[in-house]
């Protein structure tokens, strides 16, 4: 009846599948276990029927049905290869065949093949015991042919490779007896052959050796001590000889699973019961446990139903005696749903353009649950909202493809959580997140982040200064947003656009090509293009306002006095005019803007200290006290204009100011001072007449100093001892007089002092002369200004008036400094 229902659903699969479209076909390999990574399994393609290139074609591949991936498909070759070491019995333990299940999945069209891979056995387990020692207490009166079960020794291996028989050490009293059951597995008994006799050996040792079949053999060893004990003549009884129990999966530690009974008919320690696990593999030791004093068999680990689904143990029950008897216990695992689906991902398409069409493929995927019936039984949704749907396909594949139109400037990448639920009582859900990237076309232009732009540019500046930064975003990604600039075509006073800036193509950065100056450009304006790098490009426009500002970089101008180099004009001052008189304007401009355009005015120099000011913000030029007859016929001003930048710019000029009683004519004429070369002129000869002067009084004072000394005793009552330092005055030494009066260049007598230099030499010194006649003569000095002004010195006509009376003239004296090769400099008082 079974086998029926199989078949009909069977043929029901095949209908549904010829349906579909999709073709499934099973082949089946063989391949020995512990073969290296890299092995060849077999060629899939004539299996197939495909020819080469198809796989790779079809993009071919090799999905395992369980947790791992034992092996890799190459889809040029069509070969199968192992992908790590296999060991059969850690994969199917006891069962056979071991088979490792896989799918070949080729796309466009879609078509599935199962591939099932029997993992065959090799000789690679040696055959052991539970123990390395057995341990028998047996009666002296036990009778002969009596048989004892020893523990069978476990083996991995299947087939001629298991355990195929044992052999026991040659001995007196025992001999083995080798028995199969119906799944073919060794079982060995101690038989007596002949009785024993404790007193004449209490203890009986034995070896027995378990050997496999397999090439080449492996064999197990272990020891067997027996002790001889007195006569016990009942065996224990089972109270049942076999044990059917139901045990869920996933149990916890401590469970019970089942209790067994055994009596004993004897009394004593011949009917105390010790049980024990017989004849069972090393697993149900790992899983249950056994109370030997009370028969019961709780959980001791993890109950699986995925991996076994029964377990079949046998318990021994032994009395004091060293009698015993055995009974066995079938545990049935019932499954629970204690597996979450697990989602493989098979392909997918990223990333994925945003002009997609609609139902495009983005993802195929898997779905498999390990348990079993409802509990395996999966369904699949994803999150809402998304321009995505699951589309279903057999054997549990199902496709995610486009629903919606893409925009990757509103999403540019999607994580879309797919999530599996089984149809369990308490239902498994698992999730996993597909990450799917949008990739771009060219279909935004360049956005500026500015409608217009104002720069700001200092004038005079360096060539190549960078002005600003003009700056578009492309909504594109890549190449669709990379943005060029360039400028268009114009022109600046009638000259094209480009000579005055430049546009950097790759960063925007806007730069002036020359030096500009606010007083001839105050602004202008550029236009900035920014192009795309896509196919075709897209562009956009912005339009640049870039001011030129101001420097301080004009001095102030004067327009009055005329600074045209001819002979300044005099501006008369009448003697007596009251504080405050206004005498002239000095009027100046600056070709600046701003307060780089304020001007102040200061007066620098003065022949007389005190008689003028200049007014500070309007150039005036008034008189700060009354004046008098003692002021200076003439006088120089000199004045500076300064504006008001960070860093001022100064220009300076002079004023002449002549001091007279009245503006007639007549006068004017007199008082007219001589010129510019009639003052050099007369500079000159008095110069010369001063050097050959001085000249004299020096070799006459060095004669006269010789003199007194030698005749110091005869002339020391006529004058004071002479040394360096000290006067001598001259009476009689009246050069150039004129008359009684004293109206001549020198009418009095005059004293001199002789000044001898520390280190005197030839190239330096100094004299005391009598004082010059007073004449009106402009004496010219060097002067430091912006302008490089002039300021110059007069000697006023009433210096002779100002000269002492009879006595030392030390008061009026002139002193000259003679340098050799160097300029000479006369100053006067």
């Amino acid at each position: 009846m079974e086998d029926s229902f199989r078949i009909r659903k069977g043929l029901y699969l095949l209908f549904f599948l010829s349906l579909s479209g999709v073709v499934c076909v099973s082949i089946r390999y063989y391949l020995p276990e512990e073969k290296k990574s890299g092995s060849l399994v077999a060629n899939v393609l004539k299996d197939l029927k495909l020819g080469p290139g198809e796989l790779s074609a079809h993009s071919a591949q090799l999905v395992s049905k369980s947790n791992k991936q034992y092996f890799q498909l190459d889809t040029h070759s069509g070969n199968v290869i192992v992908n790590g070491k296999i060991d059969r019995e850690a994969l199917c333990g006891k069962l056979e065949p071991c088979l490792l299940l896989s799918e070949i999945v080729l796309q466009d069209p879609l078509k599935i093949y199962n591939m099932e891979i029997e993992i065959q056995d090799v000789n690679d387990n040696t055959p052991g015991f539970s123990h390395n020692e057995f341990k028998l207490e047996i009666s002296e009166h036990v009778p002969t042919n009596t048989r004892f079960p020893l523990e069978s020794a476990q083996d991995a291996d299947l087939g001629e490779n298991s355990i195929q028989n044992y052999t026991l050490s040659p001995n007196g009293h025992f001999r083995l007896d080798v028995q199969s059951d119906e799944f073919g597995s060794k079982y060995v008994d101690l038989v007596l052959e002949k009785p024993l006799d404790r007193e004449k050996g209490a203890e009986v040792r034995l070896t027995l050796t378990a050997v496999d079949g397999g090439v080449p053999q492996r064999t197990g060893t272990v020891q067997i001590k027996i002790n001889v004990l007195d006569i016990n003549d009942n065996f224990p009884q089972f109270t049942q000889l076999e044990y059917k129990v139901k045990l869920k999966e996933n149990s916890p530690r401590g469970t019970l699973v089942a209790k067994v009974e055994a009596r004993d008919l004897d009394f004593g320690s011949n009917a105390q019961i010790f049980y024990s696990f017989h004849r069972v593999p090393d697993q149900i030791r790992h899983l249950f446990h056994l109370n030997e004093s009370t028969g019961e068999i709780t959980v001791l680990g993890p109950i699986d139903y995925e991996k076994e689904i029964s377990y079949d143990m046998n318990i021994k029950a032994s009395d004091g005696g060293g009698l015993s008897a055995g009974c066995k216990v079938l545990v049935l695992v019932e499954d629970v749903n204690d597996n979450v689906p697990e989602v493989a991902v098979i392909s997918r398409t990223s990333p994925l353009r945003e002009d997609s069409p609609l139902d495009t493929q983005v993802v195929l995927f898997s779905v498999t649950d390990r348990d079993s019936g409802d509990n395996g039984r999966t369904s699949c949704s994803i999150e809402p909202g998304l321009p995505f749907g699951l589309k279903t396909s057999v054997n549990n594949y199902y496709q995610l493809v486009t629903q919606q139109p893409l925009d990757r400037e509103r999403v540019s990448e999607y994580n879309i959580t797919i999530t599996a639920t089984d149809w369990g009582s308490l239902r498994l859900s698992s999730s996993i997140i597909i990450n799917v990237q949008i990739s771009d076309i060219n279909d935004n232009s360049p956005i500026f982040e500015k409608s217009l732009y104002h720069m700001q540019l200092w004038e005079n500046n360096i060539p190549g200064l960078l002005v600003g930064l003009v700056q578009a975003k492309d909504l594109d990604a890549e190449q669709n947003a990379k943005v060029t600039y360039s400028l268009l075509p114009g022109k600046v006073r009638d000259q094209p656009l480009s000579s005055y800036v430049s546009i950097n193509s790759e960063t925007g950065n806007l730069y002036a090509i020359r030096s500009l100056d606010y007083e001839q450009i105050k602004d202008f304006q550029v236009t900035v293009r920014a192009v795309d790098s896509g196919s075709p490009p897209l562009s956009s426009e912005v339009k640049v306002r870039v001011v030129v500002m101001d420097e301080n970089d004009n001095a102030p101008f004067i327009l009055y006095p005329l600074q045209n180099g001819t002979t300044t004009s005099n501006d008369l001052v009448p003697r007596g005019a009251e504080a405050g008189y206004l005498v002239t304007k000095v009027v100046a401009v600056d070709r600046d803007s701003g307060q780089n355009s304020w001007l102040s005015y200061e007066l620098l120099k003065a022949t007389e200290p005190g008689l003028f000011s200049v007014e500070a913000h309007n150039g005036e030029v008034r008189t700060t006290r009354v004046v008098t007859n003692q002021d200076a016929f003439k006088q120089r001003l000199l004045i500076v204009v300064k504006d008001n930048g960070k860093a001022p710019k100064s220009s300076t000029t002079s004023l002449s100011i002549l001091l007279v009683d009245g503006f007639s004519d007549s006068h004017m004429q007199i008082v007219d001072p001589p010129s510019e070369e009639e003052q050099d002129n007369s500079l000159t000869l008095y110069l010369i007449i001063s050097l050959c002067f001085i000249s004299f009084l020096f070799l006459f004072s060095v004669i006269t100093v010789i003199a007194i000394r030698i005749h110091k005793t005869r002339k020391g009552q006529k004058g004071s001892h002479i040394s360096s330092g000290n006067f001598y005055c001259d009476a009689d030494f009246v050069p150039n007089s004129s008359g009684p009066n004293g109206s001549g260049t020198l009418s009095h007598p005059n004293c001199y002092e002789v000044f001898l230099t520390a280190g005197y030499g030839t190239n330096e010194f100094k004299v005391l002369s009598p004082l010059l006649p007073s004449l009106a003569v402009d004496l010219k000095a060097p002067m430091a200004s912006n302008n490089d002004s002039q300021a110059r010195g007069a000697v006023s006509e009433d210096s002779a008036a100002r000269s002492g009376g009879p006595g030392c003239a030390g008061n009026q004296a002139i002193t000259a400094n003679a340098n050799i090769g160097q300029n000479d400099w006369l100053s006067y008082q």
